[in-house]
């Protein structure tokens, strides 16, 4: 039955009474939890550090480097350790750092002795360079051997000299007073160095590394035509051992980089005019 007259609900208010303090929010939670975070990985690390040798961090540290290529292998080889605990290398020997000591030639044409052992470089990741010293090593002992068996070139063993390098291996062609590689002023070459580089490029040509050539020049003022100075002729004269390498069956897509330096990396800094200034070094690089 409708009522009778108009029908209005009732209307009740209620006064919410107003806290003495204001509410802070958990904002502060936040900030607490990622204190604690911080101090936890602070701890860890820490801890990573007291409990592993230098060629365990070292591991930790290509692992984590964007640059490095981890290499793909069962067992677990390709984490963060290479597959192995911290108590499997304990004892085992730290390697040696790119920034250690500069390379030096070794006498007698042989190659800088590395401080690793063969089975440690075979398990360190990134560091994987026993093909390479024997590769490096056959070249050394098939160049030495050619020039040691050549009438012609016999001579001429003492101006090459062999540098291992972080890079790879350097083979340096040097000139001396009565030895150039190339006529004066010019990147024509000799005939003495067309029959050295055929020897050398005979000695890499079965390696897959790749090759990078750069030109020096002595300290001795040159201005030749169209302007051209010790700059351009270092670069020249890389370019045209290049050539002669290819010409005598170094495949061209193993050339990575052709450069001139002219007078700027002497190999005696204290005589600029040394005839040992002038020289091309040929460096194989490390494998990828």
């Amino acid at each position: 039955m409708k009522p009778e007259g108009p029908f209005e609900p009732e209307i009740i208010y209620k006064k919410a009474k107003r806290h003495a303090h204001a509410h802070h929010g958990g904002a502060w939670k936040i900030a607490y939890a990622d204190f604690v975070t911080a101090m936890m990985a602070f701890f860890m690390l820490l801890w990573i550090l007291g409990a592993t040798n230098e060629d365990q961090r070292k591991g930790l540290a290509d692992y984590f480097t964007p640059t490095v290529i981890q290499l793909q292998n069962s067992g677990g080889s390709n984490g963060v350790m290479g597959g192995r605990s911290l108590e499997s290398t304990e004892g085992v020997a730290p390697r040696s750092s790119p920034s250690g000591p500069r390379p030096v030639a070794v006498p007698g044409g042989g190659v800088t002795p590395t401080e690793q052992s063969a089975s440690e470089k075979s398990t360190s990741p990134g560091r994987r360079r026993t093909a390479d010293d024997t590769r490096f090593s056959k070249v050394v002992e098939r160049v030495n051997a050619r020039l040691a068996g050549d009438p012609t070139l016999k001579g001429l063993k003492g101006q090459v000299r062999f540098v291992r390098t972080r890079d790879g291996l350097r083979i340096d062609l040097v000139e001396r007073a009565d030895f150039a590689m190339f006529a004066v002023g010019t990147s024509a070459p000799t005939p003495a160095s067309i029959a050295l580089i055929r020897t050398v490029s005979r000695a890499i040509d079965g390696t897959p590394n790749s090759i990078t050539i750069r030109g020096h020049t002595d300290s001795l003022g040159y201005q030749g035509p169209s302007g051209a100075n010790n700059w351009t002729l270092s670069a020249a004269r890389a370019d045209a051992t290049r050539r002669m390498l290819a010409s005598s069956g170094v495949a061209a897509n193993r050339f990575r980089r052709i450069e001139g330096v002219a007078d700027t990396d002497l190999f005696v800094p204290a005589d600029g005019a040394d005839p040992r200034n002038r020289r091309i070094s040929i460096t194989l690089m490390n494998g990828e």
